[in-house]
């Protein structure tokens, strides 16, 4: 399968929950809107917590990602406005919880995003970024989201079992990249909930560097109050306080990433 060259798709993925992915996902896709691109957030987790933080009402959500799994609506369709320029959500509810069980039978059921991408890809609608929320657990929703994206970033909280997390996203990296979508890179290994006074935070950093090597991003996310509050406000925290301290760390990470962006496709 070749995957169109735009938009470029970034799936936010950790098989592990609490690491920070949604919060990242949100923050991600702000960071690029605010630099001028214009970006998709996805919404493929069942809790439909990206959708809650970016203000999307669960009332209002008559189009959702499920629709456009189970093929009843295009993509197009299904994307709402989030009144932050550049930036758009295509929102989810708990109805993704069926879609195992509902695709079990389709020959096509992983590339059902992919597909649905392709055809969003040659309407006006197109991003230049889509950014897809995972669900945290290894299901046909984080199977489509890694066969439809370019590349996946991976948030690691600074914790004791960091690694045995990542291990397990890794492996299925690699499952996905030989049986559906040899093009799937890692983009990078973003470090979450970063406590510099924190003895263990500081070793598991380290650990991981030692280990994964330049895949890890230079930026980090520290723990932050403000990017906790801002959920429930139904904003990123760039929109709720862009000087706390997780806003800039966002604002640096998207600054690397769009630096991993040029050389990823120049490699291309």
């Amino acid at each position: 399968m070749t995957l169109p060259a735009r938009p470029r798709v970034i799936a936010v993925a950790n098989q592990k929950g609490g690491v920070g992915k949604t919060t990242t996902a949100i923050n991600l896709a702000t960071a690029l809107a605010a630099t001028g691109q214009t970006a998709l957030l996805v919404d493929l987790d069942p809790q439909g917590n990206a959708s809650t933080g970016l203000g999307i009402d669960p009332d209002k959500r008559d189009v959702t990602t499920y629709d456009v799994l189970t093929r009843v609506s295009a993509l197009k369709d299904a994307i709402h406005d989030t009144g932050i320029p550049g930036l758009t959500i295509a929102p989810a509810t708990m109805d993704l919880l069926s879609i195992d069980i509902e695709l079990s039978t389709q020959s096509d059921r992983a590339r059902r995003l992919a597909d649905a991408i392709a055809t969003l890809s040659r309407t006006e609608q197109s991003p230049d970024y889509i950014v897809i929320d995972c669900p945290p657990s290894l299901t046909m929703l984080t199977v489509n989201a890694l066969t439809a994206a370019h590349a996946v970033l991976a948030p690691l909280q600074c914790e004791f079992f960091a690694m045995e997390g990542l291990s397990q996203l890794l492996r299925t990296i690699s499952e996905v990249r030989e049986s559906v979508n040899p093009q799937l890179a890692i983009h990078g290994i973003v470090l979450t909930m970063v406590d510099g006074r924190n003895n263990l935070s500081n070793q598991v950093e380290q650990d991981v560097r030692s280990t994964m090597g330049d895949l890890v991003y230079t930026t980090t996310i520290p723990r932050n109050v403000r990017l906790s509050e801002a959920p429930s406000y139904g904003k990123p925290a760039l929109l709720y306080d862009i000087k706390c301290a997780g806003s800039q760390a966002y604002l640096r990470l998207v600054s690397e990433l769009m630096d991993r962006e040029q050389r990823m496709m120049g490699a291309a």
